[in-house]
């Protein structure tokens, strides 16, 4: 028996991570792509840390070991082996956005910093300093002050070292505005293009700003502190939960600091002072970096008319038989539809929503929301039928990790159209994306509705693959009624026919498939499980997943994200194959089939195999029952199990070592489920001439 169990959590997370800077290093993805992988590297770190980072460090902090939670691991050595591999990945991503500049610069592209300034150059910035960046700036002299200021977590600052000319040292912090693009585009010079970080700008202009003071040198290095996001909700029951988890946001900006990032060529003094200031110690992951931080930015790097170096976009595509331009409705009364984003178009669920909110019979609608676009059509169409005098119910998630502000915003704006609003229940997260709608017809009710797996977002709906079930199944449909009932009486547990429901049924329901899959092994029947989803890291679902393996049950997992479980170990796990699949959509929706002996059970969710999933959430898994629709997403499935681009195998070394392709034709399996979509469409449009 292999003596390690379980991969940890977290590191396993960073190899996910490390898997998408794969992709910034890859020459066959376009320039301008490799610099949002960058972009996306660096701002999954952020989030890192102000989450999972920060909830070690409270367990190390509180004297707990933490063993039991983390998979025999102490949370203290965790911390050490985190800080140590960040160092090396954020030492190999600077490596690779230096290749990234050199290829742009073959491009005809140049990312320029002070120094490399033109004349031409120089006119343009001193009027864009003066009209845009100096009006924003905040800047900060700090020896006198009685209190240091509080550094923002999503913010970068300057550390300033000024050497007055009396051999006095001053330093100041200076706050690279937010609200400003993070890259200046310059006037262009015989056919080639310059961009400048706004940094840059900032140094170049150094002297103008403070030119009160009489200095012999001056130098700026770029610092960036990280803050546990942790939200701390207060027990005042005279406050509302809207009033807490507004107050709990304010906080999160004076957090525990849990990380500091730094110029390696800042001056030895000069980091010093920060640290000591901001009282950060050893023990705090302190890591050195290059010249620029907050690299999450270079997700919004311009695109300089040059589309030549981005990934060429897909059209979503119809879905045969459904259109946009009549109604879903009375579509969906006669079978079920799946609508696969962003291969397919969004577009149907703000149809779907725009035509309830229109139509004389449709008496309510109730829907759960969790992350939100920023100019939200979701929202549009949910006042829309609050307007029209409909009865609207939304379950909003006010504790949505770091859309906290933008839901309170939005839940503020529904209740003032006079819109219901639910904020969850004590203790668990809504994370269910469910829809369903009353239609009084020939007297009685009928209900219409939507499960996914995705939030509701016309945003991430353009990059997240999501799967979304549209239907009249009156059992499903009555189950998914009895959620929102569960969320305004939650101390009645009810019973579901139809829907897996988080956190009453969902990990005994998981069991008693898998055990089915393990009962029909042992009696020599045709058996096998495959597994599609975020994450999996519930150590009692690995267990039970390696005893399926143990009976002869092949298992195929499909796990974008961590994977706690150690695949194809002799004894262990020596039946189960899992592999990650990273590539220009983010691979978001949870799939599970089971074998059955030949009768087949699909099912889709909104959980993954995690603990957060299955015990502290609400989670809704769906099955399908539409034979169509189970042979889509089974063959969705095995496209992506064939796929030999951009798929990696888990293992229990971490290495996200590349399937091979032994001999095989490059096969990319989001390439090939877009086409495997054109041919549906096509498919459907030659039926009718078959018939004639």
């Amino acid at each position: 028996m292999y003596e390690q169990k379980y991969i940890d959590r977290e590191k396993s997370w960073l190899a996910f991570n490390a898997r998408v800077l794969q992709e910034a290093a890859d020459n066959t993805v376009p320039l301008l792509d490799r610099l949002r992988f960058v972009g996306i590297f660096s701002n999954n770190l952020d989030e890192f840390f102000r989450v999972r980072y920060a909830a070690i460090r409270r367990l190390s902090l509180s004297g707990i070991s933490g063993e039991k939670y983390l998979g025999g691991i102490s949370a203290h050595q965790l911390i050490k082996d985190i800080t140590e591999i960040v160092i090396q990945q954020q030492s190999e991503s600077l490596r690779i956005l230096g290749n990234i500049e050199a290829e742009l610069e073959a491009e005809n592209i140049f990312i320029i910093n002070e120094t490399q300034i033109t004349q031409k150059q120089e006119c343009f910035l001193k009027d864009f300093f003066t009209q845009k960046l100096s009006p924003e700036l905040v800047t900060i002299i700090l020896n006198d002050l009685a209190v240091f200021p509080v550094l923002k977590d999503t913010l970068g600052y300057l550390a300033v070292r000024l050497e007055l000319a009396n051999d006095e040292v001053r330093y100041a912090l200076i706050e690279i505005p937010k609200n400003i693009n993070r890259f200046v585009v310059l006037p262009s010079e015989d056919d080639k293009q310059y961009v400048i970080l706004i940094d840059d700008v900032i140094r170049y202009k150094l002297k103008s700003i403070f030119n009160i003071f009489d200095y012999k040198s001056v130098s700026a290095h770029m610092i960036k502190i990280t803050r546990d996001a942790q939200l701390d909700i207060d027990s005042d029951l005279s406050k509302s939960m809207l009033e807490k988890i507004s107050t709990s946001v304010k906080d999160r900006r004076i957090g525990e600091p849990v990380r500091f990032i730094y110029d390696n060529l800042i001056e030895e003094d000069t980091l010093q002072f920060f640290l000591e200031k901001m009282k950060i110690v050893e023990t705090d992951s302190i890591i050195p970096g290059g010249r620029y931080h907050n690299r999450r930015d270079y997700m919004g790097f311009p695109n300089l008319g040059r589309y030549d170096l981005l990934y060429k976009p897909n059209e979503p595509l119809p879905v045969p038989g459904l259109s946009l331009d009549g109604s879903i409705l009375e579509k969906i009364t006669k079978k079920d539809y799946l609508v696969h984003a962003p291969y397919q178009s969004f577009s149907y669920l703000t149809k779907f929503l725009r035509e309830a909110a229109l139509d004389p019979k449709v008496a309510s609608i109730k829907i759960t929301l969790y992350r939100l676009a920023k100019n939200s059509q979701i929202i549009s169409s949910l006042i829309n039928a609050a307007k029209n005098g409909k009865k609207v119910t939304v379950q909003i998630e006010l504790q949505a990790r770091f859309d906290e502000a933008s839901n309170i915003s939005y839940a503020e704006q529904m209740q003032t159209e006079g819109i219901d609003l639910i904020f969850g229940i004590k203790g668990l997260k809504v994370h269910s994306k469910i829809c369903v709608i009353e239609r009084l017809e020939e007297g009685k009710t009928r209900r219409y509705g939507f499960i996914s797996t995705g939030n509701f977002n016309e945003s991430t709906a353009k990059i997240y693959t999501d799967v979304t079930l549209f239907t009249c199944h009156q059992g499903i449909l009555k189950d998914t009624s009895k959620i929102f009932e569960f969320f305004d009486i939650n101390y009645r547990v009810h019973r579901y026919k139809h829907l897996i429901v988080s956190p009453h049924y969902t990990r005994s329901k998981f069991i008693k498939l898998i055990d089915r899959e393990i009962l029909h092994a042992l009696a020599g029947r045709k058996t096998h499980i495959k597994l599609k989803m975020n994450s999996l890291s519930d150590f009692k679902m690995i267990d039970k997943l390696y005893e399926a393996s143990n009976a002869g049950v092949k298992i195929q997992l499909q796990v974008r994200g961590i994977c706690s479980l150690i695949p194809g170990i002799p004894g262990m796990s020596e039946n189960i194959e899992a592999i990650s699949i990273v590539d220009n959509y983010l691979e978001h929706s949870r799939v599970y089939i089971f074998g059955n002996a030949g009768l087949t059970e699909v099912y889709i969710s909104s959980a993954d195999f995690m603990t957060r999933n299955l015990d502290g959430r609400v989670e809704v898994t769906c099955p399908i029952y539409d034979l169509e629709i189970k042979k889509e997403l089974i063959d969705n499935f095995n496209i992506a199990w064939k796929g030999n681009v951009k798929v990696r195998y888990h293992s229990y070394k971490l290495d996200n070592k590349y399937k091979p392709r032994n001999h095989h034709a490059p096969f990319r399996a989001q390439f090939e489920t877009y086409k495997y979509y054109q041919n549906k469409i096509e498919i459907a449009e030659a039926i009718p001439q078959k018939i004639d």
